[in-house]
């Protein structure tokens, strides 16, 4: 099953208050091979900040299929300043429809979801290869 078809057969709950890192981390899963771009094993990292609101104000995915080298496969923004636009880009060749759908859902309804606490600092998420049972 593609990611496309994933996301567009299972509909979005916003009232099931799910945490932000399972949504993100299954987003990754079912995106897992535009992330990797075809590698047998590999590590994403998905790194997000919050703006003074306590809201999320961006999300960044980091592909790793070598060790100790990343490369900026997406970030995802909620305002628009002079360095960024508002909303998902992807970056170094990658791209996915299917999460470019999930990410502008989850910055748009991010209070449907259980946010991880604000401790003054990025967040971090670093997903592994998934296994059989998780894709």
């Amino acid at each position: 099953m593609s990611a496309d078809s994933a996301t567009k057969n299972r509909p979005m709950n916003p009232d099931a208050n799910q945490s932000l890192d399972r949504t993100l981390e299954c987003a990754i899963v079912v995106s897992w091979p535009d992330l990797t771009h075809g590698a047998q094993t590999g590590l994403i990292h998905v790194e997000y900040g919050f703006a003074p609101t306590g809201t999320l104000d961006y999300l960044k995915v980091w592909s790793s299929i070598a060790r100790g080298h990343r490369l900026l496969a997406c970030e995802c923004w909620t305002s628009a300043n002079t360095f960024h636009s508002a909303g998902v880009r992807f970056d170094n060749g990658y791209e996915s429809e299917g999460l470019a759908h999930i990410l502008e859902f989850v910055m748009q309804h991010q209070n449907s979801f259980v946010l991880p606490p604000n401790l003054g600092r990025q967040g971090l998420l670093q997903i592994s290869t998934p296994t059989a049972e998780k894709s």
